[in-house]
């Protein structure tokens, strides 16, 4: 029965237990970026610093170790990730808003122009993640998951909803943002305004769109961990680290 328990425990330990330093991001942004940047005006070895006027409400961009053209957007004040009550202040920053602003950064790496329903932002769940520093990954979104987003876009309104199909083998609800930019849509604050209460076990992924006639927008998917079917709730499940979308 002991053993039991234990291995049940195991199965249970959020993902950033089996990290080796879950405060490596942190260490990199806090220690190396924000000090080169303040004191020589480099960023290295991210590949820029918002210091947001020293309000303690920049950010940084530091290329993934993982995929040819993803990057991470790290806040430079300790924030733990999607768990912490620091996202949801009145005067909250919408690191989203910038994280897509960056998106440019993915495609100086790959040499080309994507489209908007190429590229997707994520954040995982605070037992489907290994860094516990807020990160947004910033990469190409998955072939299928481009596709099967398409072909169910006219399902997909502005209120949550069930999406109609699995993406990457889990059930997501879907929303839409109708509007070029998140300036002013905060996918933090529009998870909490449906009367989620349990953050951390959640995930976002945000995915550009743009419909027949034109208008340019996104769906934002929310998952919720369930760690007895298998789910930590990773949407970065969703991305393509290899971004095959470009042809790379």
């Amino acid at each position: 029965m002991r053993a039991a328990w234990l291995l049940l425990g195991l199965f249970l330990a959020p993902a950033s237990s089996h990290a080796a330093d879950p405060s490596a991001l942190w260490k990199i942004v806090n220690g190396k970026c924000v000090p080169h940047e303040q004191d020589a005006r480099d960023p290295s070895p991210c590949t820029v610093v918002d210091l947001a006027n020293g309000a303690g409400k920049g950010f940084a961009v530091l290329k993934d170790r993982n995929g040819i053209a993803q990057f991470l957007l790290i806040p430079t004040a300790r924030i733990s990730g999607i768990d912490d009550p620091a996202i949801l202040a009145p005067d909250a920053p919408n690191f989203w808003d910038d994280a897509w602003q960056a998106r440019y950064f993915v495609e100086e790496r790959l040499e080309t122009e994507l489209p908007r329903d190429a590229l997707a932002l994520a954040i995982n769940s605070s037992v489907g993640r290994t860094q516990d520093q807020l990160h947004i990954h910033i990469d190409c979104v998955r072939p299928d998951v481009r596709d099967t987003l398409a072909a169910n876009m006219d399902k997909v309104t502005e209120v949550w909803t069930p999406f109609p199909e699995p993406l990457a083998g889990h059930r997501y609800e879907a929303i839409r943002i109708p509007q070029e930019t998140l300036e002013g849509a905060n996918p933090f604050r529009i998870l909490a305004d449906a009367g989620v209460r349990d953050m951390g076990m959640h995930t976002l992924v945000v995915v550009g769109t743009t419909s027949p006639n034109g208008d340019r927008g996104f769906v934002l998917l929310d998952d919720h961990a369930d760690l007895l079917a298998g789910d930590r709730a990773s949407g970065e499940q969703l991305q393509d680290h290899t971004c095959s979308v470009a042809g790379k």
